[in-house]
């Protein structure tokens, strides 16, 4: 049980860390000095370049994270500030709605980046991948292959109609 709750925080560590939930060391997206439009500040990189572990195993792999780590953790804080807004402050409607969305906004954007990171961790957890061995089998099983059914015989060509 400790040994499953130390690798769960060393891989939560990580993805706060933006780093590689397998090795640690290498980030998983470009540095935010270099950012230069908004696909590189939500586009990881392709894979870790000293393990190998894929970022991005599939298209779409990353919609959970966005719907719902950055999608839950923006609703939690814009409920919050809803909350502490009603209760002490007593404003209008308008003013409410400002002070809620705007905040809201731009956390979801910013992070945006730590969604996919921790939801890359939790699923490194849950569902450890290894990298490509090179063996041509990538993440599956290291189990044989099916065998491929044989060709039927074949006979040589016979005429369809009989000759006269």
């Amino acid at each position: 049980m400790k040994s499953h709750l130390r690798r769960a925080g060393t891989y939560f560590f990580r993805a706060l860390r933006l780093h590689c939930p397998e090795c640690g060391t290498k980030p998983l997206f470009i540095p935010v000095i270099k950012v230069r439009s908004l696909r590189d500040w939500f586009t990881p990189l392709d894979g870790c370049p000293r393990c190998g572990y894929a970022y991005e195993r599939e298209t779409g792999y990353f919609l959970l994270a966005i719907w719902a780590v950055n999608y839950g953790a923006g609703s939690a804080l814009g409920l919050a500030i809803y909350l502490v807004c009603e209760l002490y402050f007593h404003l209008d409607l308008q003013t409410m709605l400002f002070w809620v969305i705007t905040p809201v906004v731009f956390f979801n954007i910013l992070f945006a980046r730590h969604a996919k990171s921790l939801f890359l961790a939790m699923d490194h957890f849950f569902d450890p991948h290894r990298p490509d061995s090179g063996d041509g089998n990538g993440n599956r099983p290291n189990s044989p292959p099916p065998k491929a059914p044989s060709p039927p015989a074949t006979r040589p060509c016979e005429p369809a109609v009989p000759v006269r």
